[in-house]
């Protein structure tokens, strides 16, 4: 039997985030039960040329900086502030664990531990262990990358089809190199092999659909990024106001290059909050073979079968399974529910900061009403209207924490918050005239949300 405050269920970013803001702002004793054999999450079985798509500055959990704050000189991201890679981030959370959480003697850390429900625990070692605690913490979603699961469509005997992660490792040459998928990861493996010298007309791009995505360079800290920063920020709540459609709505953000998509001519049915640079972008763009003829459903030597039709690849061509759907679909529930915690975003595509936010709130507030009216969850994207979703539940959110002085000043100095690396480039003075012309405009903006929203 184990007694703590709080169980949390996974060291993942979410997980490590809230409880270090939670125990940096209480006397809490808290129990985290992991399956993997380090913190990190995903992170631990992610492609090992992974990289974060945000700047590593407002990444990792609030008390710790994560990374140098050097901008690259090479690369598809020259110019911009570094992306830690996989490595990296592991290293990173294996130093919080280590170096700050548990040497505060109130952190109790079960790695290769599965949780069974109703406060049980079962080890490595078959041993089961209950844990008395007062709030179970538990993460929303499950993220899943290729890695983990087999592919979601058949694949014969004699096909070649292989999770991101073995690409570092080919020592062969392929004629033909297909990536299945259009998320980000699919992006990344396709960005891969064209750096490492695999010309563009040897891949193929099983492509269901296509995204909308943010660019890079609007997303960096720092006082020499401010002006695009906060041009872009106010760009987005100008094309909100002056939009007559959605349609007319994306149209505006992509003509302020608020958001951007690979291919113009074909219409995006998909957002999940991905981020890439303009260089990018134009490898990317290189590609010519691209499939569009849904989800693949099997795979045979030498054909490929789709949802609309079946396309004809050379039998040696080596596949790249990029398709899991790492965030899931789960609806939103209240994040503070009587002995249960559960992490989601309360903000825009930040999960970290979001559950930084959640921690925080935990300690410095007394009642889960007060405590739900700052924290409601923002849902996950899937599909451009969830752009608008997102920023209606956020603003929201946004009031709450505006009409509470204590708050704001706890948000304003958050390192994880995005915002608050914008915002560090400018005079307090304009920081306040900022935060009050939006303050001043949100029940406005969100009503013209709610508005458009009408349309779906």
């Amino acid at each position: 039997m184990l007694e703590a405050d709080y169980l949390v269920v996974g060291a993942g970013a979410m997980g490590m985030a809230f409880v270090d803001t939670l125990i940096a702002e209480s006397d809490a004793t808290v129990v985290i039960v992991d399956r993997n054999h380090a913190p990190g999450g995903h992170w631990t079985t992610a492609y090992p040329f992974v990289r974060l798509h945000q700047p590593s500055a407002y990444y990792g959990v609030n008390s710790r900086q994560l990374g140098s704050g050097a901008i690259d000189q090479s690369g598809p991201n020259a110019g911009f502030h570094e992306l830690a890679g996989g490595a990296e981030v592991c290293a990173y959370y294996e130093a919080v664990m280590r170096r700050q959480l548990l040497p505060t003697g109130r952190v109790t850390y079960l790695p290769m531990t599965e949780y069974l429900g109703g406060g049980r625990v079962r080890t490595l070692g078959g041993d089961e262990v209950s844990v008395a605690a007062r709030r179970t913490v538990v993460s929303h979603i499950d993220v899943v990358v290729p890695s983990m699961r087999p592919p979601a469509y058949d694949v014969a005997a004699g096909v070649e089809c292989v999770p991101p992660n073995a690409l570092p490792r080919l020592r062969g040459v392929y004629d033909r190199y297909v990536i299945v998928g259009a998320g980000k990861t699919a992006m990344d493996a396709c960005v891969f092999l064209l750096r490492h010298g695999v010309d563009a007309q040897r891949l193929t791009w099983i492509k269901p659909r296509e995204a909308w995505l943010m660019d890079r360079a609007t997303v960096q800290p720092g006082a020499q990024f401010a002006k695009r920063a906060l041009a872009d920020f106010t760009a987005q709540l100008v094309a909100v106001r002056d939009a007559t459609s959605l349609a007319d709505l994306f149209g505006r953000l992509e003509s302020k290059g608020s958001l951007l998509r690979i291919d113009e001519s074909v219409e995006p049915t998909m957002y999940r909050c991905a981020i890439v640079s303009q260089g990018e972008r134009e490898m990317l763009r290189g590609i010519e073979d691209v499939v569009r003829l849904g989800h693949v459903t099997a795979i045979e030597p030498g054909r490929v079968a789709l949802e609309n039709g079946v396309v004809e690849v050379d039998e040696s061509a080596l596949y790249v399974d990029c398709t899991a759907d790492g965030l899931g679909d789960k609806a939103p529930v209240p994040v503070f529910d009587g002995d249960r915690i559960t992490l989601q975003t309360v903000r825009t595509c930040q999960p970290a900061f979001s559950a930084s936010v959640i921690g925080h709130v935990e300690a410095a507030y007394g009642d889960d009403d007060t405590r739900n009216a700052f924290c409601g969850p923002v849902p996950y994207p899937h599909v451009p209207a969830d752009w608008l979703r997102m920023m209606l539940a956020f603003n929201r959110n946004q009031l709450q924490w505006f009409a509470d002085p204590d708050m704001m000043a706890w948000v304003d100095g958050a390192r994880l918050n995005i915002l608050h690396h914008i915002t560090a480039g400018v005079s307090e003075r304009a920081r306040e005239r900022i935060i009050g012309m939006l303050g001043s405009q949100l029940h406005d903006l969100n009503d013209k949300l709610e508005a458009l929203l009408t349309e779906v």
